[in-house]
C-alpha cells in the first residue's frame, strides 16, 4: 500500500472517531439541557460517525495497510443553544467534506482507484450529512424563541434510528 495514501486514511479514521466523540459530547450537553429528542439524534450520529471510521479501518486492513490509531482531542463540552450546537453540527460537516474531497483528489493524484471508488461513497454521504445538519438549523431558526416549537422538533428528532449497517435513517 502507497505510505502517502495509508498516512491519509489513517488520519481520516481520526477524523471520524473525532467526529463521533463531538456528537456525543453534543448529546451530553442536549441530554442535560431536557431535550432528550435531540440527545438521541446526536447519539445516532455518533455511532453513524463511529462506523464511517470503522467502515475506513477495515478498508485499510483490506488493502493490507496498517490502521495507526491517534490521540483525539478532547470535544466541546458547553454550548449556548440547540441552535449553536446544530451550527456548530453543520460547520463540522463542511469541514468533514473538504477532508474528503481533499482524500479523495489525493487518490487521483496517487493512481489509486480503490480509495478513489471509497471516496466516492463518502462524498455522497457528505452531501446528505451536510442537508441534514442544514435543515434542522434551518428548522431551529424558524421556531426562534418557541418552546412550544423546540419541543416538537424534540419529538421528530426523538424519532431517529439507526438504520442496517449502523447508518442513520
Amino acid at each position: 500500500m502507497n505510505n502517502t495514501i495509508e498516512n491519509a486514511l489513517n488520519e481520516q479514521i481520526k477524523n471520524e472517531f473525532d467526529s463521533a466523540f463531538v456528537y456525543l459530547s453534543m448529546s451530553s450537553y442536549l441530554d442535560n439541557t431536557s431535550l432528550p429528542g435531540f440527545a438521541k439524534w446526536m447519539r445516532v450520529q455518533y455511532e453513524e460517525e463511529s462506523a464511517h471510521a470503522l467502515r475506513l479501518f477495515d478498508f485499510l486492513l483490506d488493502l493490507g495497510g496498517r490502521a495507526s490509531l491517534k490521540a483525539l482531542p478532547e470535544p466541546p463540552l458547553e454550548f449556548s443553544s440547540p441552535l449553536d450546537v446544530f451550527e456548530q453540527v453543520l460547520a463540522h460537516e463542511k469541514s468533514i467534506t473538504k477532508m474528503i474531497h481533499e482524500l479523495y483528489a489525493l487518490a487521483v493524484r496517487e493512481n489509486d482507484y480503490a480509495t478513489q471508488i471509497e471516496m466516492q461513497w463518502f462524498i455522497t454521504e457528505q452531501v446528505e450529512e451536510e442537508k441534514n445538519a442544514d435543515d434542522i438549523v434551518q428548522q431551529l431558526k424558524l421556531a426562534g424563541d418557541s418552546n412550544t416549537a423546540l419541543l416538537m422538533l424534540d419529538r421528530e428528532l426523538g424519532q431517529r434510528a439507526p438504520a442496517p449497517g449502523g447508518e442513520a435513517a
